[in-house]
């Protein structure tokens, strides 16, 4: 074979330009695609009998809340005591310049105080009148769904300290969830009157 029997293209000759890919554009290629893959997703949020929230785990109840109520997710942050403050009262934290007090949600709900592990620990950040208010978890499960059908008797969880804030309760295999009221708890005197 020569290159006489090859047939040459004329635009093929012309010297290729180098290609320049836009950030912004490969960015909007990954969510078409990623919509593309989750046809149904917006009706299925808004489907009949399902509830969605935060999950989370205090003791040994696992519990979920509203999103609304919970202004952000951090890492328990360095606290500083404050003196004739309740024992449930950890102190208060220094987020972005902002003090929040931080409290254990454990030890004011059941008596026995959180023991804190620094790095793994959460502090869910709730939104109440006067200033937001910190409280420590357990464990922090993220973003869990519930049917209706899964709604289960609530006595179960909602016993001692637990009884005005745990609404209802899911079934989801094994585990029972209470659904449990941030707002609620923010506004109970006890919870915002820390002083000794």
């Amino acid at each position: 074979m020569n290159g006489d029997d090859i047939a040459v293209d004329d635009a093929s000759t012309e010297p290729a330009e180098p290609m320049y890919v836009d950030a912004f554009e490969i960015l909007a290629g990954y969510e078409r695609r990623s919509l593309a893959h989750v046809a149904g997703l917006p009706e299925q949020l808004q489907a009949a009998g399902l509830w969605r929230g935060i999950g989370f785990r205090v003791g040994q109840r696992r519990l979920v809340s509203n999103y609304e109520s919970v202004a952000e997710i951090l890492t328990v942050p360095q606290i500083t005591p404050v003196p004739g403050a309740q024992s449930w009262m950890l102190g208060v934290a220094n987020v972005r310049s902002n003090l929040l007090p931080v409290v254990d949600l454990k030890q004011f709900l059941e008596g026995a105080r959180s023991v804190l592990h620094e790095g793994h620990q959460k502090v869910m950040v709730l939104r109440q009148p006067g200033g937001d208010v910190a409280v420590t978890i357990d464990e922090l499960y993220g973003q869990r769904s519930f049917m209706d059908e899964q709604q289960v008797d609530v006595d179960a969880l909602a016993d001692g300290r637990y009884t005005g804030f745990i609404e209802r309760a899911y079934r989801v295999a094994d585990d029972v969830w209470g659904v449990f009221s941030l707002d609620r708890l923010v506004r109970t005197p006890e919870f915002r009157h820390a002083a000794v």
